[in-house]
């Protein structure tokens, strides 16, 4: 097994272990988030998922385990899902094909895209965002380690993307249903 499929089983199971850590257990969610990460390994739930999903990226990594460490409130919360969204979709879109340039490839050789992670990262720092700030630095420190050959990899993955998605849609409904007159 290589050091990219051990990642990828850990991690699967650090993000089963913090999607359990959702479930409202009260005091026993801590105990609950970590037997699950631990049964996502044995009974085979992680390679399940790293089948079906592929390697996730850094930054779902560490979302995951900030929602394990239970941080409140969390990072990834409607607003930064729904920037997520509006940059992923035209990036998924035009990666399979929609149209002829391929913004993949240049995760391949990504000097174009580490200039343009430079404003983000000011604008991490000038807004005080600390933690998308250390969770960007985490990818850069893993794009770096050589693990991953690409540096969109590291960045967003479909799994990210669909819990973004959800985030964003559970928000909408939670407001359509507020608005609703009774």
């Amino acid at each position: 097994m290589n050091l990219l499929a051990a990642y990828g089983l850990l991690a699967h199971a650090l993000i089963f272990g913090a999607l359990t850590a959702l479930v409202p257990f009260g005091e026993l969610r801590a105990r609950v988030a970590l037997a699950a990460t631990t049964l996502a390994l044995v009974v085979g739930i992680a390679p399940g998922m790293h089948a079906f999903f592929g390697t996730p990226s850094l930054t779902l990594v560490a979302l995951a385990v900030l929602q394990l460490a239970d941080k409140t409130p969390p990072p990834l919360s409607y607003r930064p899902a729904l920037g997520l969204l509006i940059f992923a979709t035209p990036f998924y879109a035009a990666s399979l094909g929609l149209g002829s340039f391929d913004p993949y490839a240049l995760g391949y050789q990504p000097t174009l895209l580490l200039a343009a992670l430079l404003p983000l990262g000011l604008v991490l720092w000038w807004k005080r965002q600390d933690v998308w700030l250390a969770i960007l630095a985490i990818d850069l420190a893993g794009y770096a380690s050589g693990v991953f050959a690409n540096l969109w990899d590291v960045l967003l993955d479909p799994l990210q993307v669909l819990l973004a998605l959800i985030l964003v849609v559970r928000q909408w409904a939670i407001r359509f249903i507020a608005s609703r007159p009774r």
